[in-house]
């Protein structure tokens, strides 16, 4: 229901926009492979994945996107090579979520195996989407772009949805539960992801990968701030992992990337 909503709006923006769409067949394959990759495998096997497992062993596996990230756009971006010091900060990240969490990082049942697993190739899709867009993105308007990506990720969720839960509109929709869904469509999805790929056609595709890594100890801290709940020492001692593992990887020495705007062969 979100993604109807957004790529709606998305697409109000580019018409207002003026915005060039989509004609070649490279480029709605293009649109549909990361589509489907980004929004429908990803949030789709996140999604099914927590009702087997916490949300903090969710946030923990959702978190290895920019490590995929880094293998993946080692192989297709010569000015994002693998490094140490780059795997070192993901890594350090990583154990700073991992601690946040680590109360909750149990697994039960095999069902909850199967949930890790599939947030796991969640994250691992979404990862690749980035690096494909950061690669081969360049030419789309980003109100185009990302709603060409939603529609095309929207088609499966849809199919599943109707045999799995059967029609939405039978669902019984409270004021906080249509309010709550149109904040997920205008803020989290329109407004983030076209902010995301902007960062992604300047920056890095690792460094913007970060986000995930942020995303869990926002969460928890808007959870103190917002809902009284306790700040513990996994908070802090976690949150300075992650700060730690981001700064190294933002900070470190490096030589300016190439201008990589044209797709790379193989």
């Amino acid at each position: 229901m979100r993604f109807i909503i957004s790529v709606v709006l998305l697409m109000l923006i580019a018409c207002f926009r003026r915005a060039k769409l989509p004609r070649t067949r490279d480029e709605w394959e293009l649109l549909a492979t990361t589509g489907i990759l980004q929004f429908a495998i990803n949030y789709g096997l996140v999604f099914w994945g927590e009702k087997y497992i916490s949300s903090g062993l969710a946030a923990l596996l959702q978190a290895t996107i920019p490590l995929f990230g880094l293998l993946i756009a080692h192989k297709y971006l010569p000015s994002e090579p693998l490094t140490f010091i780059r795997l070192g900060g993901i890594v350090i990240g990583l154990v700073g979520v991992g601690v946040i969490f680590s109360d909750q990082l149990g697994i039960g049942d095999a069902w909850s195996t199967w949930g890790s697993v599939a947030i796991l190739i969640g994250a691992l899709a979404a990862a690749y989407s980035n690096v494909l867009v950061k690669v081969r993105g360049a030419k789309f308007d980003i109100s185009v772009l990302v709603a060409g990506q939603m529609l095309c990720g929207l088609l499966p969720l849809i199919i599943f949805s109707f045999i799995k839960e059967g029609n939405p509109l039978d669902l019984h929709w409270t004021p906080v539960a249509i309010v709550s869904v149109f904040y997920l469509a205008l803020v989290g999805s329109v407004a983030a992801f076209m902010l995301y790929y902007w960062l992604v056609r300047n920056m890095t595709v690792t460094n913007t990968q970060l986000i995930s890594l942020v995303t869990p100890a926002v969460a928890v801290l808007l959870g103190v701030i917002f809902l009284d709940e306790r700040f513990t020492w996994r908070i802090a001692l976690g949150g300075v992992g992650i700060f730690v593992g981001i700064v190294i990887i933002i900070f470190r020495r490096h030589k300016p990337p190439r201008d990589l705007q044209e797709p790379l062969s193989g």
